[in-house]
């Protein structure tokens, strides 16, 4: 009788488990579907009629499949294409400013012992917690009044070629990489440019990755800064582009998405891509240094 008793809860309680993953796995596909589901209409509407604007475009589904959604896109401005080249140029300049100058900075700040340092990496730290959209002003006064620089890509990309959070990240990597490594090579007479180039920049692969891509996805995403100090449609990007299909009245709503969609495309092959990356940039910061 104690072993059917023990058999009988036994089973109620992998009755119960079950119920458990089942309902969490619910929720998560709940929350799943509600998180892509604009995505899926953003794609589905942009294979709706270019004349279609927001007023009579209600369903998920249009009601007739086409692409001329995307041939309006490209004919409705002579530099629709310029803007994605706008946006490639500006988020890979970004990238590479940023792989190169914030991992000089991070190696510098882990490894190179100097008069200040720890001051030095407590401003960066401080700067990471002042919101973006509070340096736009003066930043805004510096590029445009005071050097006259708009609607260049000097403008577009000197801003952001070197973020305190890529030097925060870079810093932390670097720590973890043993220091009796630096100093043997040290005593075969290498240099800390040598290091770095020879020793340090092949350990660190994943944290460079992680610190491109991340980098890579807010510049092209961006729209602010690019809305600030581009005037001129030819300098627009991909993302301030996009505002241009939106009138007083109306907004070309099928061309916009197919716009938005071809902008997406890029994000989409790099996470799939890409993914390993992706999951170990949520831990990589994390490193103990």
């Amino acid at each position: 009788m104690a072993s059917t008793g023990l058999y009988s809860q036994h089973r109620n309680n992998r009755g119960l488990l079950h119920l458990r993953n089942t309902l969490i796995a619910l929720v998560l596909v709940i929350f799943a579907a509600l998180a892509l589901f604009p995505i899926f209409y953003m794609i589905t509407s942009s294979f709706g009629p270019a004349v279609s604007t927001a007023g009579n475009m209600r369903t998920i589904f249009p009601k007739r499949w086409t692409l001329d959604s995307y041939v309006a896109f490209f004919d409705f401005s002579p530099y629709s294409l310029r803007w994605i080249g706008n946006s490639f140029i500006t988020s890979v300049s970004t990238v590479l400013g940023n792989v190169i100058f914030a991992s000089m900075a991070g190696y510098a700040f882990a490894k190179i012992p100097f008069k200040g340092s720890k001051f030095l990496f407590g401003l960066i730290l401080v700067a990471m917690m002042i919101p973006y959209q509070v340096t736009q002003v003066p930043l805004y006064i510096l590029v445009v009044n005071k050097f006259h620089m708009s609607n260049t890509y000097v403008a577009l990309i000197l801003p952001s070629i070197v973020t305190s959070y890529n030097v925060f990240l870079a810093k932390q990597f670097f720590a973890s990489i043993p220091t009796p490594l630096i100093e043997s090579a040290k005593l075969d007479g290498c240099s800390h440019p040598g290091i770095f180039v020879r020793i340090v920049l092949p350990l660190s692969k994943t944290v460079l990755a992680v610190m491109a891509i991340n980098t890579f996805m807010s510049s092209w995403n961006t729209f602010f800064w690019p809305f600030l100090v581009t005037s001129k449609d030819r300098m627009y990007t991909i993302q301030v582009g996009l505002k241009t299909f939106k009138f007083a009245n109306e907004t070309l709503f099928a061309p916009m998405m197919a716009g938005a969609t071809l902008s997406a495309l890029p994000m989409f092959i790099l996470f799939f891509a890409l993914q390993k990356y992706f999951l170990e940039g949520v831990t990589i910061g994390a490193v103990k240094g």
